[in-house]
C-alpha cells in the first residue's frame, strides 16, 4: 500500500493539514495558497512557476479550466532549435518535465477519496483503483491532497479500465490499471503472436505489465506460463486480465524484479525501449536508464532456458534513431550474454505519431521498427 506523507496549508486563518500523494513523486508543497473561481490565469501561473502551489476551492469546472489555461502558457514557450535528434529528445523530455512540475501545482482535497467541489464527477472508484486500495480492506486517507492533473489522470484511466483495449491476438479485450502501460501498439503482439512456437511445456513472461504476452501464449497453446513484474498495480492487473479471459489456471503471477526460480523453454520479454530516466511510475514502461533490464534480461537468459529453448526479446529501435543507443550495441549485448540470433522480424509503427510531422521526434520515429528478435 501506498505510504502517504503530511502536507499542511494555512486557510481561514487555521493550520490545516492532509494526506499528500504525487503520483510523479514530487515533493510535500512548501507552500499551499488557496484558489478559487476568483483567481486568474496569469496569477496563478507565477505562483506555479514560483513553486506554489494552489488549493482548489470552489467550481470543479472552473479548476479544469484554470488547469488548462496554465497549461497553454506552458506550451507558448518556443522551441529552441536543436542540431542533432539526441539533443532534441532532451529538449523535449526537459519541456515534459518542466510542464509536469508547473501543472501539477494546481491541487485537489479529496475527503475519502471522493472530491466535494461543485459539479466534481464521482471519483472515488478512480481514487481507490490508482492507489491500489480495496474499499473491503484498506481505509483511503480522510483528507488527501493530490494535484487535479493527476486526479484526471487516474479518471481517464478508470474509464479506459473499464472500456479496455481490444487485442486481435486474443479477440477479446485487455484492461489496463492505473499506471500499467497499456498496450495500444499492437503491432508487437501481432509479431508474438506469429513467431514459430516450438511446442514449449513452460514459458516466462518478465515483466508482464497487464498480462497480455502470457495471455496470447496460452492463447496459443502454452499450457504454463509464468508471468513475473515487481509491480504491485501490474501484478493485480494481470490477475484480474487471467480472471476475465478465463485463463488463471494456466497462467501463475509471481512478483520478481527479473526471473522465476528454474528454467522454461520459452522466455519472453518486452522492456522498456528507451534508454533514459523515467520521472514517473508509468514511465518505467517506456524508460529504461541506461539499459538496466534489457542486458539484465539477456544476461540472464541461460541460467533459465532449457536446452534446445528459445528467449524472444521484443524491442524497437528507436533509441538507435534518436542517438541514445549506438549501432550495433543490441548485438554485441546479445553475443556477449552468449546468445545467437536465429530469426528478426520486423514491422514499421501503426500509432499516431509515426506520421505526425509537428512532433520534434518526427525523423526518428518515421524510421523506426519494432523486432521480435529469437535467441538461442
Amino acid at each position: 500500500m501506498i505510504q502517504f506523507q503530511t502536507a499542511t496549508w494555512q486557510e481561514k486563518s487555521k493550520t490545516h493539514e492532509a494526506s499528500w500523494h504525487s503520483e510523479a513523486n514530487l515533493a510535500v508543497p512548501k507552500q499551499i495558497v488557496i484558489a478559487n473561481d476568483e483567481t486568474k490565469a496569469d496569477e496563478a501561473y507565477k505562483l506555479a512557476c514560483e513553486g506554489t502551489a494552489l488549493l482548489y476551492r470552489g467550481d470543479f469546472q472552473n479548476a479544469k479550466q484554470l488547469l488548462q489555461a496554465i497549461t497553454r502558457r506552458v506550451d507558448r514557450k518556443p522551441i529552441k532549435p536543436t542540431d542533432s535528434l539526441s539533443e532534441a529528445f532532451h529538449q523535449h523530455r526537459a519541456r515534459q518535465i518542466q510542464r509536469a512540475n508547473i501543472t501539477n501545482k494546481i491541487l485537489i482535497e479529496l475527503q475519502h477519496a471522493k472530491c466535494d467541489l461543485k459539479r466534481a464527477p464521482d471519483v472515488k472508484d478512480a481514487v481507490l483503483g490508482a492507489l491500489v486500495l480495496d474499499e473491503k480492506r484498506d481505509k483511503p486517507p480522510v483528507s488527501l491532497l493530490l494535484s487535479l492533473r493527476e486526479l484526471l489522470g487516474m479518471i481517464g484511466a478508470h474509464e479506459w479500465r473499464k472500456k479496455g483495449v481490444y487485442i486481435n491476438a486474443l479477440q477479446a479485450n485487455v484492461h489496463a490499471h492505473y499506471g500499467v502501460y497499456s498496450p495500444v501498439r499492437g503491432e508487437y503482439l501481432d509479431l508474438i503472436n506469429q513467431a514459430p512456437l516450438n511446442n514449449p511445456a513452460v514459458a516466462f513472461d518478465i515483466g508482464t505489465g497487464t498480462g497480455v504476452i502470457a495471455a496470447i501464449l496460452v492463447n496459443r497453446g502454452v499450457k504454463q506460463v509464468i508471468a513475473t513484474d515487481n509491480s504491485e498495480r501490474a501484478l493485480r492487473c494481470a490477475k484480474e486480465n487471467m480472471q476475465q479471459l478465463g485463463l488463471a489456471q494456466y497462467v501463475q503471477i509471481l512478483h520478481a524484479d527479473m526471473f522465476p526460480e528454474g528454467k522454461a523453454d520459452l522466455i519472453v520479454c518486452n522492456p522498456p525501449w528507451i534508454p533514459a530516466k523515467a520521472n514517473a511510475p508509468i514511465e518505467h514502461a517506456i524508460y529504461d536508464p541506461n539499459s538496466a533490464m534489457l542486458k539484465a534480461y539477456l544476461s540472464g537468459i541461460k541460467a533459465h532456458l532449457n536446452a534446445g529453448g528459445e528467449a524472444w526479446l521484443v524491442m524497437s529501435d528507436i533509441a538507435e534513431h534518436l542517438g541514445l543507443r549506438p549501432t550495433g550495441a543490441l548485438e554485441q549485448w546479445i553475443s556477449e550474454a552468449g546468445l545467437t540470433l536465429a530469426e528478426q522480424t520486423s514491422v514499421a509503427p501503426t500509432h499516431a505519431k509515426a506520421n505526425d510531422q509537428s512532433d520534434p521526434l518526427y525523423p526518428a520515429r518515421a524510421k523506426e521498427v519494432t523486432s521480435l528478435y529469437r535467441l538461442k
